[in-house]
């Protein structure tokens, strides 16, 4: 019995580890995020806005409206789309922070019934 007792005992601290999110801290500043294009590693600039998104990216510039749904969500879309595939909005959710960065995942908003859901992770790091 005391055994058992002892092999339990670390599952109780294990449960009780909770991720820090910060969420408010990032809705609007500039961001630099790092992410792979066909095996080459690119960087790239976003200024966020409470309302807007603005991407920097080798020489082009994108804007997004943003829609929060809770400090840590929310949903992103293309303001002047150039293909189907543009149209389609961006759920994003802050999973974790840290003081200058946070981890976040992003999928479709809406799930495609024909497609498998592809839910993508990356990191931004604020830099003003």
């Amino acid at each position: 019995m005391r055994y058992r007792f002892l092999l339990l005992l670390p599952l109780l601290f294990i449960n009780c580890y909770e991720v820090e999110r910060n969420c408010a801290d990032f809705k609007t500043g500039t961001f630099e995020f790092t992410f792979m294009v066909d095996g080459v590693e690119k960087t790239g600039t976003f200024v966020r806005t409470p309302e807007y998104n603005i991407d920097y990216f080798d020489n082009k510039v994108d804007s997004a409206s943003i829609r929060w749904i809770n400090d840590c969500e929310f949903i992103q879309k293309e303001l002047h789309p150039k293909s189907r595939d543009e149209q389609k909005a961006i759920h994003f959710k802050i999973l974790s922070t840290t003081e200058d960065s946070y981890t976040f995942e992003y999928k479709l908003a809406v799930k495609e019934d024909y497609k498998k859901q592809r839910v993508e992770k990356g990191t931004a790091k604020k830099i003003k």
